[in-house]
């Protein structure tokens, strides 16, 4: 059965490794509704294998949630970002 890709992906997971420096970092961004109509992104950050940090974005719409995951997950792609392996 093929498999439908969305066009605007709503989660993106982000890892960061470089073992010579002992970096292992992640960084997830999800779009989720909120209970009063709005859409929020949730940004989670950290080091891989630890909860992280989180910080929640209120944005009026859908769309204007995706301009941001979209410019968020391009400014990390420019700082070394990949997409998460899977394991």
């Amino acid at each position: 059965m093929p498999v439908q890709f969305a066009l605007f992906p709503e989660v993106v997971e982000l890892t960061h490794v470089r073992p010579e420096l002992n970096e292992q970092r992640f960084y997830r961004l999800e779009i989720q509704p909120d209970l009063f109509g709005r859409t929020v992104l949730i940004r989670r950050w950290g080091r891989i294998g630890t909860s992280g940090r989180q910080r929640l974005e209120l944005h009026p719409d859908a769309g204007t949630a995706l301009n941001a995951l979209t410019k968020l997950a391009r400014s990390k792609r420019r700082r070394g970002y990949c997409e998460r392996q899977a394991t």
